[in-house]
């Protein structure tokens, strides 16, 4: 099975049902595979071949559904990129993955336009609403550009192309931070994506009258997947662009008789700050929780106000989607567990030398499955170090890199993370992305980032600077600073300046000793 063919079976089976809906626009499975097929069509026309990266730098939206499909049916591998990403990063990523083509809004495309000297592997633009005429710009460095409504794309069959991939080949590549400040792109086939889902819909009891309400974005893998999943139980997907305004959240899980609500552990602590006493529930079946643990008192508050959902506690990592649940039953048993592994997967707690921990002592969580990613692209040495040999011949399995323990019934407890990669409002974040705008500032001289606990964030971004005598920079000018380069969830929370921040002996910064200051300080 291929990750398209949740689509098409879907369409088969019931046509005319409805499939997206998002804001006023409605599609049904029909209309939408026949669309995906169009711009499929559109995509081969222009040059993308079998295995080729596209871009899809969309907000949540039916044109981003369609990009996603229609670039997997033209046996591309679809980049799920998240539309606020400033030019700098942008233009890295495409480069990385040799991007040949993107599929955007118009507000961007002028944007891109104008670096796409630099995009040696770009050969086509998809807008997919109107865009600043730039197409004598773009023929200039060979690059084409269509509209969704174009007659290229109007014209073409509405019949799928022909299917070349299998399912070991590549599906999507999630662009995550990595430890050097610089992301990486994880690599994840059909296989990987089809059976992480099967697992998760197994366990969630998804049936084709599930309705999933989504705010999540879908270049985090999490948003991503309540699209796939719902896709491939022939159910509804409610889109949102984002979860600014709670309260219409809230009005949208009635309107539309939503059975499933993913949320993060920010969502949840902004809804629990609401008197839902007024409001009735009776469809909603789950609530899914993954990114961070939720507080045992918000578990508490989110059953008092949601009765007759069941809520599940799930642990996972881009690199192979989900590891665990825990089943609903359990929460009042040990309300702080994430569960254990998900279906058709085997995990385990190792030491430094990669044997198996007993009960309660704490180690490195291992994960073995075929949701595994197929590796990070083109970095052999990461992949390495996450991918290692396995209990069987010839197998790899997936070091997680994060700390946990488990109880005596094997159920899951995690303890914290082996590197500096803060969480925060349900996202990774390098701290040397945030260190690197900062130092930007003239009169900079050193930087630090950590994440700190919050109590609605997960985690909140920190940054302690040592500017020097003749500086005047103020807390306000590197928050602007952060503003113009980085995405919203990277703005740090609070700025602390101090005289000089602790070094090893070599010169480096240490964030150990950076926390034990502020451990100290407290």
């Amino acid at each position: 099975m291929l990750v398209e063919d949740f689509l098409e079976q879907s369409t088969q089976a019931t046509p005319d049902k409805i499939a997206v809906v998002c804001g006023d626009q409605r599609s049904t499975y029909k209309d939408l595979d026949q669309l995906c097929n169009q711009v499929a069509h559109a995509l081969i026309a222009a040059g993308v071949g079998r295995g080729d990266r596209v871009a899809v730098l969309l907000p949540n939206s039916i044109e981003a559904v369609i990009s996603i499909f229609g670039t997997l049916k033209a046996d591309g591998v679809f980049v799920a990129i998240n539309p606020s990403t400033k030019i700098d990063k942008l233009r890295y990523i495409l480069n990385d993955c040799r991007i040949t083509g993107i599929l955007t809004y118009g507000s961007r495309v002028k944007e891109i336009a104008d670096h796409c000297a630099e995009l040696a592997h770009l050969k086509l633009i998809v807008s997919c609403d109107p865009a600043e005429s730039c197409e004598e710009q773009l023929l200039k460095f060979g690059k084409q550009l269509l509209c969704f409504d174009s007659p290229v794309i109007k014209q073409s069959p509405k019949t799928p192309p022909i299917r070349r991939s299998i399912d070991i080949d590549l599906a999507a590549l999630i662009y995550t931070s990595g430890s050097t400040g610089r992301p990486k792109g994880v690599m994840l086939t059909h296989l990987n994506i089809v059976s992480a889902s099967t697992s998760i819909t197994t366990y969630l009891e998804n049936t084709p009258d599930d309705v999933i309400l989504n705010v999540l974005p879908l270049s985090f893998d999490y948003g991503l997947y309540q699209v796939l999943m719902s896709f491939k139980i022939g159910g509804k997907i409610i889109l949102e662009q984002s979860f600014g305004y709670p309260i219409q959240t809230i009005r949208r899980i009635i309107q539309h008789n939503v059975t499933g609500f993913p949320l993060v552990p920010t969502m949840a602590a902004m809804i629990l700050q609401m008197d839902l006493s007024k409001f009735r529930f009776p469809h909603l079946r789950y609530i899914t929780n993954t990114a961070a643990s939720l507080p045992v008192d918000h578990i508490k508050r989110l059953r008092k106000a949601f009765p007759g959902a069941s809520i599940y506690s799930m642990y996972g990592l881009t690199e192979c989607k989900r590891v665990s649940y825990l089943p609903p039953a359990q929460l009042n048993v040990r309300p702080t567990s994430v569960g254990k592994g998900m279906p058709n997967e085997e995990v385990y707690i190792v030491d430094d030398r990669g044997s198996r921990v007993a009960p309660g002592v704490v180690g490195e969580l291992v994960v073995r499955g075929s949701n595994v990613m197929k590796g990070y692209w083109e970095l052999p040495g990461e992949t390495e170090r996450m991918l290692r040999p396995g209990p069987l011949p010839g197998d790899r399995v997936l070091y997680t890199g994060d700390l946990f323990r488990s109880d005596e019934e094997g159920y899951l407890y995690f303890v914290g993370r082996k590197d500096d990669i803060i969480k925060t409002k349900g996202e990774k974040v390098s701290p040397r992305e945030v260190e690197d705008a900062i130092y930007s500032l003239d009169g900079v001289i050193d930087v630090a980032v950590i994440g700190v606990p919050d109590p609605v964030l997960g985690e909140a971004i920190k940054a302690i600077v040592s500017v020097g005598p003749d500086a005047t920079i103020t807390e306000r000018d590197i928050l602007r600073r952060c503003r113009e380069r980085l995405e919203d969830f990277m703005i740090p929370k609070s700025v602390q300046f101090q005289s000089a921040l602790p070094k090893t002996d070599s010169g480096k910064i240490s964030k150990h000793l950076v926390r034990m200051e502020r451990a100290s300080q407290l």
